[in-house]
């Protein structure tokens, strides 16, 4: 959610302020309130003795919860909202539990951001590379796109490809959105070897997932097996610095068909002085909080460095407003020799 812009003290107040909320809506998730509510209707007094809190802190919460919309309140009863009995509530299956770990996590990282801005480092945290860390990352991952896969999927016409690349793909949630969508595709997830094991394990659920295959590989550092019709790189290039874009972008060309195409998701900045969309710039922070050289990067700036890397022509891919992951954030990249470009579908 982007802030609007800076002006007055008045302001300056207000979006400091903005902490108020996502505050409340972490504590009734530490206290596990949504999942004790249920299906239920209570009164604060009932909810607070079965959470062992005190009546007057939970019955002040409840009721912002209520103003913002998350719980529902008929007289002295409150009960959950639709997103707070599904997404928010453990016993669902819609549950997105490790996703809602991972931002109340991200609530005492930021608190360190002035650290981070003094040293360029990131914050102490699980070694990216501990098996358990990146089960449960990947697996937040997958709960994260899993509503917006198929809806990016849905726009792009992958009519006659036969073989597509999810590069440090995680889960395969864009993969398996691909397959879905075209009968006779194959595709490869490339990415460390327990994000792979939770992609599996979506996939076995899934008749198209068995037209998913794994590729454990350090991409960054080892050369690409094999070549490929489509190079899906989604949430990847923030990760990483100028300099190592670069040279993985030198990389794909190889892992390309002659006719190849890349396609790129990311939180690109789109005007010249890289000041907007807002919501790239607020990620570039957790960028600085999370990754040792990550950032967020203007598409002008990416189609620079695919067409040094060798790549033909470059282009912005425009989706539906409302179904992208990043606003305006879809680059392809062509081989030189390619004439044909991707055509998005277009609703009936």
């Amino acid at each position: 959610m982007s802030v609007s812009s800076i002006g007055s003290f008045d302001e300056f107040r207000d979006a400091i302020s903005a902490y108020r909320l996502p505050r409340i809506l972490l504590t009734a998730l530490d206290l596990d309130l949504f999942t004790v509510m249920g299906t239920r209707s209570w009164t604060s007094p009932a909810l607070a003795r079965q959470l062992r809190v005190s009546a007057r802190g939970l019955e002040i919460l409840c009721r912002n919860l209520a103003s913002a919309g998350v719980l529902k309140k008929h007289g002295v009863r409150y009960q959950n909202g639709s997103l707070a009995v599904t997404a928010l509530n453990a016993k669902s299956p819609q549950y997105r539990g490790a996703y809602l770990e991972l931002l109340r996590g991200q609530w005492e990282d930021w608190s360190k951001l002035t650290e981070s801005v003094k040293t360029g480092r990131p914050v102490e945290h699980e070694d990216p590379d501990d098996p358990d860390y990146r089960r449960q990352f990947t697996w937040a991952m997958h709960q994260r796109s899993s509503q917006v896969a198929p809806q990016v999927a849905a726009q792009i016409n992958l009519k006659g490809i036969e073989t597509l690349l999810d590069l440090g793909g995680g889960p395969g949630t864009y993969a398996l959105a691909f397959l879905a969508r075209h009968p006779k595709l194959r595709a490869t997830v490339c990415d460390r070897p327990p994000a792979l094991e939770v992609a599996k394990e979506i996939a076995a659920l899934l008749k198209h997932g068995r037209r998913l295959s794994y590729l454990p590989l350090d991409f960054m550092n080892r050369a690409i097996p094999g070549q490929y019709d489509v190079i899906w790189l989604s949430n990847v290039l923030h990760i990483y610095s100028p300099s190592e874009n670069q040279r993985l972008f030198r990389r794909l060309v190889k892992a390309l068909t002659p006719s190849g195409r890349l396609l790129i998701q990311d939180a690109f900045c789109h005007d010249p002085n890289g000041l907007s969309p807002q919501e790239a710039n607020l990620f570039a922070v957790t960028m600085l909080l999370f990754t040792e050289t990550g950032n967020t990067y203007g598409a002008k700036e990416t189609a620079r460095w695919l067409r040094e890397a060798g790549f033909g022509r470059v282009r912005r891919i425009k989706l539906r407003k409302g179904t992208e992951d990043w606003e305006g954030g879809l680059l392809e990249a062509s081989q030189p020799n390619r004439h044909q470009e991707t055509r998005l579908r277009r609703p009936r």
